[in-house]
């Protein structure tokens, strides 16, 4: 609920009536009653490592990871508390995690090489992001291709105005590309993604800037608006003839297909590499580029598939090794059937909150 309410009417329907904005939902939509409502949730932890119902430690814990998701989180409480208070307390409410599918990566690909009792302290470890999509294209791919047994070896790309990808290997991750923050990984529209740490000091030293101002940079600043210093939209970027606007996408071409190549190793090949997101999933123009020259892995691309590519589809040639589909991303229906198993794990009498100690099932 707390993302659909904010893609609708924009993180600024914070400051609007909560009143307002959740009636305006429900006329938009002829809902006359509602009995449960789901939250995307971005950062769970390692406490919130499943979908949970929620109450008032699963929502003190979402409060307190407001401080790894400060963009996120307290966001998510604002919705669910706003709904507490205008739909009433009798509709429950549950809370699925983007963190969540990435809950057991190995520990080569979560620990991060810094004095491990900091680590310990802080609980400092490679979290992942943007789960719910990759979970999801995943799931629909393995819909699709049923004959596959286990699931098989795919490469998930979600890309949007953030960006991330993931190795899967039979439904389970094995690396994905945001770590402690969803600042890691693909350069993204205005996040940076990966830079050499040592960069971020000398700046700090040079510019005299502050955390926020760090903060505010890498995450704001940055990317694809930070090259171009024009525009964080990609399609604006393909259709102008500035070089730095070029260069952009160049560059976040290139960050995308080194990390495709490196997740091709972690998984020893692939069945399959999808795309999803908002640039993932409707300009083909940027999947061309990301897998241009990886013929050498068996991967083709059938650029009339790709130019009319609408819904899930198959974009590769007959003759590729590795499959590439473009596949939408649902996150509601995978926030549904969370809810669900949740909500039967709580009926048959295992709470999904915190305040038993006991964990659902979903």
């Amino acid at each position: 609920m707390s993302e659909l309410a904010n893609e609708r009417y924009g993180v600024g329907a914070r400051a609007l009536s909560a009143k307002d904005v959740l009636a305006t939902f429900m006329q938009t939509h002829g809902i006359a009653h509602v009995d449960v409502s789901a939250h995307r949730v971005v950062h769970g932890g390692e406490i919130l490592d499943t979908s949970r119902l929620l109450d008032r430690k699963v929502e003190a814990e979402i409060d307190r990871l407001g401080q790894l998701a400060p963009l996120h989180n307290p966001v998510s409480l604002h919705w669910i508390r706003a709904i507490r208070e205008v739909w009433g307390g009798d509709v429950r409410q549950v809370a699925v995690f983007d963190t969540a599918f990435f809950a057991d990566l190995p520990p080569v690909a979560k620990i991060y090489p810094i004095p491990h009792a900091l680590s310990q302290k802080y609980r400092v470890r490679r979290y992942g992001f943007h789960g719910l999509a990759h979970q999801a294209m995943w799931q629909k791919w393995q819909s699709l291709r049923p004959e596959i047994a286990g699931g098989g070896k795919v490469v998930s790309m979600q890309l949007g105005s953030g960006c991330s990808i993931a190795a899967i290997d039979n439904g389970l991750p094995r690396d994905t590309s945001m770590g402690f923050s969803p600042l890691e990984g693909l350069m993204m529209a205005t996040r940076s993604g990966d830079v050499d740490p040592g960069l971020i000091t000398f700046l700090q030293r040079q510019e005299g800037l502050t955390p926020a101002q760090l903060d505010r940079m890498l995450n704001e600043q940055s990317g694809l608006l930070g090259i171009s210093g024009a525009s964080a939209d990609m399609r604006a970027l393909l259709e102008s003839e500035d070089e730095l606007a070029q260069l952009a996408v160049e560059i976040y071409c290139y960050r995308a297909r080194k990390y495709l190549g490196a997740y091709l190793a972690v998984l020893g090949g692939a069945n399959a590499v999808i795309f999803g997101g908002g640039v993932g999933e409707n300009l083909p123009a940027i999947r061309e580029r990301i897998l241009s020259g990886m013929e050498w892995c068996g991967i083709g691309i059938d650029h009339e598939q790709n130019k009319r590519a609408d819904g899930p589809l198959c974009v590769s040639t007959a003759a590729a090794d590795i499959e590439v589909w473009v596949i939408p991303v649902d996150e509601a229906e995978l926030l549904a059937r969370e809810a669900v198993a949740v909500l039967q794990t709580a009926e048959n009498g295992i709470f999904g909150g915190l305040d038993d100690g006991h964990s659902n099932a979903g």
